[in-house]
């Protein structure tokens, strides 16, 4: 059966809930990549997680969740460190993340530690997010990225507040443009764009991708829809209404519903093909903002269509 192959990071958020005077922090499973794992999973793909946990019971959690929700996880390295928490307070519906632990627990993946059949294997490779700040999982995502036969996808998943270096921005930014360079499929947020490239509007960053070597790129652009930059076309497409009460993993929902559809439908054929399916994307994307807590909010193909009707 084709699958997809996850490459990232899984973690632990804490997100912020009002409770009278005093905030709480609830405690959900999370991470980009797992969030795109489980999203892509519930819409009916078979998907591998590959990525590092940690030795607790939070790391169990992790495991337990990733199972019940139909991610495989033969890809996945435990290692000898306490889970990594993403502390995550709002401005509205829109998450602001506080990473701890040093060194994160999804940042011990190494070339040695990959699972080279997974690669090899798969129908889809996806790679990206900030467990590639971590210098063995870059190099174990570039190993899989070369040695893979699968369509490619990249999602740099910036966080601003990891970035605090001298050179830290250049740095991702050259990992972004090596990862864009042999992609298929590209997709990124506006915030992002102004992360990577502050001097070019949001139109210039994706035809940039694609001049970089990126076969379609894909920029949202929240409560405002996406762009989407396929063949000679860039195209802005609307994103549904609806009452946003939690953003965290509605990036995520737009990839996850792209690899889903990669692996059952392949490449779309024109630029209206791609159109067709970044309007899905964007109704699972909605759903995902409706309810709280990401990989917890991924819905079904049933629940969208319930929601929105037929795609």
């Amino acid at each position: 059966m084709a699958y997809a192959m996850v490459l990232g990071e899984a973690l632990i958020d804490l997100l912020e809930t009002a409770d009278g005077a005093e905030p709480l922090y609830r405690a959900v499973v999370g991470g980009a990549p797992l969030n795109v794992a489980v999203g892509a999973s519930r819409l009916g793909a078979a998907v591998e997680f590959a990525g590092s946990l940690g030795d607790d019971a939070l790391a169990d959690r992790i495991g337990r969740f990733l199972a019940d929700n139909g991610v495989g996880t033969r890809g996945v390295l435990r290692a000898a460190a306490p889970t990594a928490l993403a502390v995550t307070t709002f401005a509205g519906a829109e998450p602001d993340f506080r990473f701890y632990g040093a060194p994160p627990s999804y940042g011990l993946l190494d070339v040695a530690g990959l699972d080279a059949a997974l690669p090899a294997g798969a129908a889809v490779l996806y790679c990206g997010s900030i467990a590639l700040l971590c210098p063995p999982v870059l190099a174990a995502a570039r190993h899989a990225w070369a040695a893979t036969p699968a369509l490619r996808v990249f999602d740099p998943n910036v966080r601003p507040r990891l970035l605090t270096g001298a050179g830290d921005v250049e740095r991702q930014r050259a990992v972004a443009a090596e990862f864009a360079a042999t992609a298929d499929l590209v997709k990124l947020s506006a915030a992002d764009a102004a992360v990577l490239y502050p001097d070019k509007p949001a139109e210039a960053v994706a035809g940039l991708l694609r001049e970089l070597g990126a076969g379609v790129v894909v920029l949202t652009l929240g409560a405002r829809g996406a762009l989407v930059a396929a063949g000679a076309q860039l195209c802005r497409m609307p994103a549904p209404a609806v009452r946003a009460v939690d953003a965290t993993g509605a990036g995520d929902a737009v990839m996850a519903a792209l690899i889903a559809d990669l692996l059952a439908g392949g490449v779309p054929a024109d630029p209206a093909g791609w159109r067709r399916r970044v309007e899905f994307a964007l109704r699972v994307a909605a759903l995902v903002c409706e309810a709280p807590a990401g990989a917890t909010a991924m819905p079904t193909r049933a629940q969208v269509a319930a929601r929105f009707g037929p795609a």
